[in-house]
């Protein structure tokens, strides 16, 4: 398992899965681990653990790797992300000491307040800089004698990037890898690394990424499944759960007004307006697909949609978040809704990373090629097919997802109103 980008999250989940796999902890929040699927109906219903229905690779399987623009191993990083207690993170201290990033590709320009790296790569171009990433996953696949790789994007946020002419086709993507062309980013450049080397990919953040075309066509023509983008964890969560049922219960909705303060790493480089902008089109596009004010107008026409994201150091890995809902009910009387999420961002994350790793595996080894819209329960921004629009009620994101389960194990499909 590959994690670009070894911050808060990646160590969080890397120390929880040693923790879970030496019976120190409990994996609350994987659905691969504690979730259960239902088979059947009626008096032949059963509902066991997905863990125990679905091949999916053990714990014990899983090795760790990955990069970061920070030298620290995995201890020394854990420990300045500050999200473990000290017994937790001091009970697999031999076990993260031992995991050491390798150098990593960045750019300054694209993450414009992160400062301070020492192990970042230099090559003439970004096609160099792909080619050694090529080398560090070939090397990994090799020295550690694993079967499978696996690799999730979980870096900083990167300045926004609109799709442009060098994005539509590998052929021009690897030109402008060539030419250096600014539209491509440095997370682009390890997704085009790992589907060259046929190694399934997952994008954990708003960035673009591996959402292109170029990259899409490359996916499929290399049958790699690909994922993303951005995790759904807190206040976006708790938006995709709550929407659903104000629209089944026909309310209007005026507006929702999203704010968050948060002080880790992720909320330093989201301090750049650039960079606030990829986060913000990401956590913007949720409602609207949701509530559907096309079918709805006179309840969903006209809402105002706003977030913001606060950069608060005191807070660390402890983000808040406040959300104030202005909905309406018969004869359009005004209501409102308050919601404050005291949450930790690493803690909710770190189960999908483990999630999306076991599952990205499984639709390779059943040759699901392309975008897996079956794993958008995971994302705020779900990658869809160009001609389709992205699901953002939770409630069938997982309806969804355990049926994808249930046709791999020729098991017989449920809709979302009893799959819950």
């Amino acid at each position: 398992m590959l994690l670009a980008g070894m911050g808060a999250v990646a160590t969080t989940c890397i120390a929880g899965v040693e923790l879970v796999r030496r019976g120190l902890g409990v994996p609350v929040g994987s659905m691969t681990q504690l979730g259960t699927i239902r088979l059947g109906k009626g008096a032949a219903q059963c509902a066991p653990r997905i863990r125990d229905l679905i091949p999916l690779a053990r714990l014990s399987d899983l090795v760790f790797a990955g990069w970061d623009i920070f030298p620290d191993d995995c201890y020394t990083a854990s420990l300045k992300a500050g999200v473990l207690e000290d017994a937790h993170r001091d009970s697999v201290k031999d076990f993260l000491q031992k995991i050491r990033p390798m150098s990593a590709v960045f750019d300054p320009a694209y993450v414009p307040r992160l400062h301070g790296g020492t192990n970042i790569k230099s090559a003439a171009n970004k096609m160099d800089l792909a080619q050694r990433l090529v080398q560090d996953i070939e090397r990994f696949r090799s020295d550690s004698r694993v079967d499978r790789v696996v690799m999730i994007w979980c870096g900083s946020t990167e300045v926004f990037i609109e799709r442009a002419e060098v994005h539509q086709v590998i052929e021009d993507f690897e030109a402008g890898l060539r030419t250096n062309n600014p539209a491509i980013a440095p997370s682009m450049i390890y997704a085009y690394a790992a589907l060259k080397c046929h190694v399934p990919f997952v994008n954990a953040t708003p960035n673009l990424c591996v959402d292109i075309p170029a990259l899409v066509q490359l996916a499929e023509a290399n049958a790699v499944p690909v994922a993303g983008k951005d995790l759904k964890t807190g206040q976006t969560l708790i938006k995709t759960v709550l929407a659903p049922g104000l629209t089944a219960r026909l309310l209007g909705l005026r507006g929702w007004f999203s704010s968050n303060i948060l002080g880790n790493r992720d909320g330093e480089a989201l301090s750049d307006p650039r960079s606030f902008k990829t986060k913000e089109v990401a956590k913007l596009s949720v409602l609207e697909h949701i509530v559907d004010p096309e079918l709805y107008p006179e309840l969903y026409g006209d809402f105002h949609h706003a977030v913001r994201i606060s950069y608060y150091p005191p807070r660390g890995d402890n983000k808040e978040s406040w959300d104030n809902v202005d909905l309406t009910g018969w004869l359009n009387y005004s209501m409102q809704i308050k919601i404050n999420f005291l949450c930790r961002d690493a803690i909710l994350a770190a189960p999908l990373l483990l999630d999306l790793a076991l599952f990205i595996d499984l639709a390779h080894r059943a040759e699901m090629t392309g975008i897996q819209d079956w794993l958008s329960f995971y994302f705020k921004c779900p990658m869809c097919a160009p001609a389709a629009s992205p699901e953002n009620n939770l409630f069938v994101q997982l309806a969804r997802l355990k049926n994808t389960l249930r046709f791999l194990m020729n098991e017989e499909g449920l809709d979302a109103s009893i799959d819950i």
